[in-house]
């Protein structure tokens, strides 16, 4: 490997330049994270410790080297067990992003063609329906309210759980992903009784009142009508067409930084 330049005894190669800015990429963003709490602190140490740990190792100090070593295990142990909470925020963000979500554009397109199909049917049998997607929210809360499932979405899964017949067909069912975590959830119901001059059901008030508390898309499926509704925001869109319900949720799933404005409210 071609040398750049050298630091007394120390080589420098093209390698080791893009390394060090990869791991200095990886720590700023880490920082940017977490500097408003605590866990910056023992972040900021542990990077002291591995600058450390290099300088020792470049001069063969093998005694002290293996010391800092266990010490940086115990710190980066303690470091993962003390701020569980902050870096499951720090995943979410990174799960959000455009990079990220560039690479499960795939997933989500597969997810909404399913739920399409299963909707599809749903609405022609005017059996009624209640769909959460959680857009990388966690809502542990709502999910621990119903029966857990973990399993991938389809079609014939969903319309199976919403069959009147089936002991899971009441409450809500939440998506993440491309995963059906749990059925039957409960979810709480929205102050609001009307949408424009019409009575909102029982199904239409938890839809609302799931998206006010929380950052998620509801789809509704009207057991009377058939009528197909999006809930986001405490706002409700009704009467959505079939054909135009691929691009409603394909719009409204998509990254934070890149979501449009909240949904505008028709009769």
């Amino acid at each position: 490997m071609t040398e750049l330049f050298r630091i007394g005894f120390i080589s420098v190669t093209p390698i080791d330049v893009l390394d060090i800015l990869l791991v200095a990429a990886v720590i700023y963003t880490v920082y940017r994270a977490l500097r408003a709490t605590v866990a910056v602190q023992i972040l900021l140490g542990l990077v002291v410790l591995v600058a450390f740990s290099f300088v020792v190792s470049s001069l063969n100090m093998k005694a002290l080297s293996w010391l800092i070593s266990s010490i940086m295990s115990v710190w980066l142990i303690a470091f993962i067990v003390l701020f569980q909470p902050e870096l499951r925020r720090l995943l979410t963000e990174i799960t959000q992003s455009r990079l990220f979500q560039f690479f499960a554009r795939s997933s989500i397109t597969q997810t909404v063609e399913e739920v399409i199909e299963a909707v599809k049917e749903l609405s022609e049998k005017h059996i009624g329906a209640l769909i959460i997607f959680t857009r990388g929210q966690n809502i542990k809360v709502t999910i621990e309210t119903g029966i857990p499932l973990k399993a991938v979405v389809s079609a014939e899964l969903l319309v199976a759980i919403f069959n009147p017949r089936s002991p899971l067909h009441d409450g809500a069912v939440v998506i993440e992903g491309s995963t059906i975590v749990a059925a039957r959830c409960i979810l709480p119901l929205s102050s609001q009784r009307k949408h424009g001059n019409k009575n909102l059901g029982t199904r239409h008030r938890a839809a609302l009142g799931i998206s006010e508390q929380s950052d998620v898309l509801t789809l509704v499926v009207s057991e009377e009508t058939g009528a197909i509704s999006i809930a986001e925001r405490g706002t409700l869109i009704s009467n959505i067409p079939l054909s135009a319900l691929r691009e409603q949720l394909l719009e409204h799933l998509k990254p934070s930084l890149e979501r449009p404005s909240p949904i505008t409210a028709t009769v």
